[in-house]
């Protein structure tokens, strides 16, 4: 994939991050596949391990998770997949267990932002029973499309609240919301894997800023060499291929000035530190 019309941005969004704000991954396991189904080019010989990881936002005004990884139940929920999407978990320890073993008060949690409703991204809503920051398209999408089953099972009862995109563009993606009103932590409408996906751009105290992708791309190969999703996997997992497609060249845009962290990529999550073994909210 190749585009002369991508380039890093000049200025980078204004933001004003609090001192205490930061980042942890809190890993929940990971599924395998072969990485020709994973990304184009890939080898059929090459076994990938594609992470399930929430990551937990310390900000003094409340945190929020970005997505919530496997759950208890996630066996179950495999089980409610078509066929051809089930593959073989090891599932670790649910977002819920970690922040209870390291002693996080959950009255802290202001909910999960979801980048998008599949299987793999909410399964531990289940264990959590937290509220659930979406928008209305993506709200629509997990109710009414076949790969929201998961979803409508472990929202059920849950407190959902709808977020509108009330900002301008940021960083190539068409509209935006910040989610505290201090440009920390902005989400941007993505579209064309769901319809209402996401990407989640953190700007921490040191000037370090994240884009959470989601599924734009599965791996990293996406943003260091282009590579789309194979076809095949294009045309079952996206609702619209050309759109994730702009969206992954806007991704590839901010390599040089944006630590880009696709879902699924273990290594994407190198930099940001697991939970303190007990929680006192400091930066790690």
């Amino acid at each position: 994939m190749t585009d002369s019309k991508s380039s890093s941005p000049t200025a980078l969004p204004a933001a004003s991050p609090p001192d205490e704000l930061a980042l942890y991954q809190l890993p929940t396991g990971t599924y395998t596949t072969r990485a020709a189904f994973a990304v184009t080019g890939g080898s059929f010989r090459d076994k990938r391990e594609l992470a399930a990881t929430a990551v937990l936002i310390h900000h003094p005004k409340g945190d929020l998770l970005i997505d919530a990884g496997f759950g208890a139940d996630v066996a179950a929920h495999v089980q409610m997949l078509a066929r051809v999407e089930r593959a073989p978990l090891s599932p670790g320890e649910t977002a819920a267990h970690q922040l209870g073993h390291a002693g996080y008060d959950r009255s802290q949690l202001l909910g999960v932002l979801v980048t998008h409703v599949h299987w793999d991204h909410v399964s531990g809503l289940d264990s959590l029973r937290v509220p659930v920051l979406i928008n209305a398209e993506e709200r629509r999408y997990g109710a009414e499309d076949a790969h929201g089953a998961v979803w409508r099972k472990v929202s059920a009862g849950l407190e959902v609240r709808e977020y509108e995109f009330d900002g301008p563009e940021y960083l190539g993606f068409g509209k935006s919301h910040d989610v505290y009103g201090d440009g920390s932590v902005v989400i941007a409408f993505a579209g064309g894997h769901t319809n209402g996906s996401v990407v989640v751009f953190v700007t921490l105290p040191s000037g370090q800023r994240y884009a959470f992708i989601g599924d734009l791309t599965w791996q990293m190969d996406g943003i260091s060499r282009g590579a789309q999703r194979p076809w095949m996997m294009r045309r079952m997992a996206d609702v619209d291929p050309n759109v994730v497609r702009q969206g992954l060249q806007n991704s590839i845009a901010l390599r040089d000035v944006v630590q880009i962290v696709p879902a699924h990529d273990i290594g994407a999550y190198a930099t940001i530190p697991t939970l303190p073994t007990t929680w006192g909210g400091d930066a790690a």
